[in-house]
């Protein structure tokens, strides 16, 4: 009697380890998908020049489409901004603290643009009057996109410039 509930007990345990293999398993295939992400510098715009405290505040936007059928939502876009090969700054894209439900949701073929600001200052350096002045020819960005669906998150490396 007591071997046959050991045997139980045993064999419990290793249903359990393979319905937890196979939920990892079947999670897992939805990743080549989301890592099909395309993202792309949009637009940079000066949204506010604070001539006091030396400040600017650009409006940087990338337009993000899902070219596979799998639906997803972008919870961050982490990203490093340059203006004509010099670095301008870091900034970020979030809706991390947002319930996956409520954040836009990239269905098969949609694009939407996602839009971020970050506020530049006045280090001493010409890069600062050459983006208040609209002198910069060439924005680009690189960075990380996290991509999540119901059952997977990815992150891709992505780079993308624009001449302005």
């Amino acid at each position: 009697m007591m071997l046959q509930s050991k045997l139980t007990v045993y064999a419990a345990i290793a249903a359990m380890l393979a319905l937890m293999g196979g939920i990892v398993y079947y999670s897992s295939l939805d990743n080549p998908f989301l890592e099909q992400v395309e993202i792309e510098l949009e637009s940079v715009q000066i949204t506010n020049i604070n001539n006091i405290q030396n400040t600017a505040t650009l409006q940087v936007t990338f337009l993000v489409t899902n070219p596979t059928d799998k639906t997803f939502t972008v919870p961050s876009i982490s990203y490093e901004l340059f203006g004509d090969g010099q670095v301008i700054g870091a900034g970020q894209y979030s809706t991390e603290d947002i319930a996956m439900p409520g954040r836009a949701a990239f269905y098969g073929g949609a694009s939407i643009p996602l839009k971020s600001t970050m506020t530049i200052t006045a280090d001493g350096g010409a890069q600062y009057q050459n983006i208040v002045s609209n002198n910069i020819q060439e924005y680009a960005a690189s960075g990380l996109i996290t991509v999540e669906s119901a059952w997977a998150i990815v992150e891709v490396n992505f780079e993308s410039s624009m001449m302005q």
